[in-house]
C-alpha cells in the first residue's frame, strides 16, 4: 500500500512547493527559490528511489495507484510506471531540480515565474505516470499555458520576437493537441462499442485498449492523427519550425524542460499509444516515418551548421536528434524501441545541460552570437567543461549513455531499413561538424580582453553543472542501468509480443 503513494507525492511534491510559494510575500526571492528547489527535491529523491526499487525481475507496471473519478465514461485516476516511463519520470525531475538553479538569478516578478515553472513540471510528469489515456490527455494540456505565460513574460528577444515565439510554440502544441484529442475520442468510442458487446463499461485504460482488436482502416486512420500530434509535439518534419523560434524565445529553464522532456511525451505516447494500441497502423505509417525521420536528421543538422546563435543551433540539433528517435520507432523491433527510449533520456540530459550552460553564457556577456564570442575557456573554465562535455555528449563520444543509444538505434533500424539506417548515420558526422566548430568558436582560440569581466560559474550556478555531467557519465560507464530497465519494459509491457505479431502482419504500406 505503501508503494501506491510513491507516485502521488512524486507529482504532488512541486504542487505543493507552488502553493506554499502563492503565501509567500513576493518580496522574499530567496525564501521562494528555496522552496522550488525543495519541492522538485522531493520528487527528484522519490523518483530516484523508484528507480532503484523497480523490481526488474517481474517488470510490468509498479506503484500503481487506481481511483476511479468519472465512472460513468470510465475515467480513472491511475498512476504506474515501468522500464519504459522510469527514464522518462527520473528525466523529469532531473532537469525539473536543476532548471532552478540555472534560474536562480531571475529577479522578475519571482513568484509568478516559480509557481508556473513548478506546474509546468508537475504536467510534464504526469503524462509520463498516467496509465489513463484521459489523465494523460490532462496533464499534456496543464503543460501549454505555463509554457506560453513564462516565454512572453521572461523570454528573451533576439532573431524573433519573445512574443511571436511563445505564439508559434503555443499554436503548434494546441494544434496538435486538436488531432490527439481527435484520435483519442476515435479510439475511446471504437473501445467502447467493443466493450458494450462484452457486458463491459467504457475505459481509457492503456492497458485495457490494448487488449482489444480493432479494424486495420481503423488503425491507419487514427494513427495518422496521432502521428500528426505527437509528431507536431516531438518537431517531425514538416512540424518543426516552432521548436527552434520556440528555444531561443524561451528562458533557460523552459528551454531545458521544452528540449529535455516537453520534446519526448511525442515520441512515449507513440511508443505507448500508438504502437502499443494500434501495431498494424504503426506499419503501415512506418515507411513515412521512417523517411520523415531521415529529413529531419540531415536538413535540420545542415541548418544547425547555418546558425550564428547558440539557441538555434541547439534548436536545430534537437530537431536532427529527434529524427533518430523517429527512425527507430519506425523500424518496429525490441532493439530499436530500446534505442528510442535511452535516445529521449540521453538526449534530454544533454540537451538540459547544453541550454543551461547557454543560458548563463547569455546572463553574462548578453549575447548567444557566435562570432561575437571566443575564448571564454579563459574566463570561464568550470562553464566551458559543461558546455563541451554536452556538445561532445550530443555527438555520441563513446563513454556517454548518447553513444549506447545512437548505436542501439541504428543496429535496431539498420535490420529493416539498412539503406535509410545509413543516411541517419550520415547525421553523426554532420552533428560533430556544427558541434566542434561551436565549441572552437565559443571556448577556445586566444583571449578576449572584452570578457575579462565575466564570472565563472559558482554557487548555485554549479548545480547544473555537476548533476547532468555526472548523469551523463555514470549511464555511460554503466548503461545497463538505463538499457536493462528499458528491456524489462518494453518486453514486460507487452510490446514486445505486439512487435512479434506485426511483424508477421501482411499490410502493405504507402512506399
Amino acid at each position: 500500500m505503501a508503494g501506491s503513494f510513491i507516485l502521488p507525492m512524486t507529482l504532488l511534491a512541486p504542487v505543493l512547493a507552488a502553493l506554499m510559494i502563492v503565501f509567500l510575500p513576493k518580496e522574499e526571492g530567496k525564501t521562494i527559490k528555496i522552496v522550488a528547489a525543495l519541492g522538485t527535491f522531493v520528487s527528484l529523491a522519490l523518483s530516484v528511489y523508484v528507480f532503484f526499487a523497480y523490481n526488474r525481475t517481474g517488470g510490468g507496471m509498479q506503484f500503481t495507484l487506481s481511483i476511479p473519478w468519472v465512472q460513468d465514461i470510465g475515467v480513472t485516476l491511475a498512476l504506474g510506471v515501468d522500464g519504459i516511463s522510469i527514464p522518462m519520470l527520473l528525466l523529469t525531475n532531473l532537469i525539473g531540480f536543476t532548471s532552478i538553479y540555472a534560474s536562480w538569478n531571475i529577479d522578475k516578478r519571482v513568484k509568478e515565474f516559480f509557481v508556473l515553472l513548478l506546474i509546468l513540471i508537475t504536467g510534464v510528469m504526469g503524462t509520463f505516470i498516467a496509465r489513463d489515456l484521459f489523465i494523460f490527455f490532462l496533464f499534456y494540456e496543464i503543460v501549454v499555458i505555463p509554457i506560453y505565460i513564462m516565454v512572453i513574460i521572461w523570454g528573451s528577444t533576439k532573431r524573433v520576437s519573445k512574443e511571436y515565439a511563445g505564439m508559434k510554440l503555443t499554436i503548434y502544441l494546441l494544434i496538435g493537441s486538436a488531432f490527439l484529442l481527435v484520435g483519442m475520442v476515435a479510439l475511446y468510442l471504437n473501445a467502447a462499442g467493443q466493450l458494450a458487446a462484452q457486458g463491459q463499461g467504457p475505459t481509457f485504460m492503456f492497458d485495457q485498449l490494448a487488449k482489444l482488436k480493432y479494424d486495420q482502416s481503423f488503425q491507419i486512420v487514427v494513427f495518422g492523427l496521432l502521428t500528426f500530434g505527437f509528431g507536431s509535439l516531438i518537431s517531425m518534419f514538416p512540424f518543426h519550425s516552432w521548436s527552434p523560434d520556440g528555444y531561443a524565445g524561451a528562458p533557460t529553464a523552459v528551454s531545458m524542460i521544452h528540449a529535455g522532456v516537453l520534446k519526448k511525451i511525442g515520441g512515449y505516447g507513440l511508443i505507448r499509444l500508438g504502437v502499443m494500441v494500434l501495431p498494424l497502423g504503426a506499419k503501415f505509417w512506418a515507411p513515412v516515418i521512417a523517411v520523415l525521420a531521415i529529413i529531419n536528421i540531415l536538413y535540420a543538422g545542415f541548418i544547425a551548421l547555418a546558425q550564428k546563435d547558440l539557441k538555434y543551433v541547439v534548436g536545430y540539433s534537437s530537431v536532427s536528434h529527434m529524427g533518430n528517435v523517429l527512425l527507430a520507432i519506425a523500424a518496429l523491433n525490441v532493439t530499436s524501441i530500446n534505442g528510442a527510449v535511452a535516445m529521449m533520456f540521453a538526449h534530454g540530459v544533454m540537451a538540459a545541460l547544453f541550454f543551461s550552460m547557454i543560458g548563463f553564457i547569455y546572463e553574462k556577456s548578453h549575447t548567444r552570437n557566435i562570432a561575437d564570442l571566443g575564448g571564454l575557456a579563459h574566463q570561464m573554465p568550470r562553464l566551458a567543461t559543461g558546455f563541451m562535455i554536452a556538445g561532445l555528449a550530443g555527438l555520441g563520444l563513446p563513454g556517454t549513455v548518447n553513444f549506447i543509444a545512437e548505436f542501439t538505434i541504428f543496429t535496431g533500424a539498420s535490420r529493416v531499413m539498412p539503406a535509410l539506417a545509413i543516411f541517419g548515420v550520415a547525421g553523426i558526422i554532420i552533428t560533430a561538424v556544427y558541434t566542434l566548430r561551436v565549441i572552437a568558436n565559443v571556448l577556445f582560440g586566444p583571449r578576449r580582453s572584452e570578457w575579462d569581466h565575466l564570472k565563472d560559474l559558482r554557487g548555485p550556478e554549479l548545480v547544473p553543472l555537476v548533476i547532468l555531467v555526472f548523469v551523463i557519465f555514470v549511464t555511460g560507464m554503466f548503461p545497463n542501468l538505463v538499457m536493462q530497465l528499458i528491456d524489462t519494459g518494453v518486453n514486460s509491457s507487452g510490446i514486445a509480443k505486439v512487435l512479434e505479431t506485426v511483424g508477421q502482419a501482411k499490410i502493405g504500406g504507402l512506399f
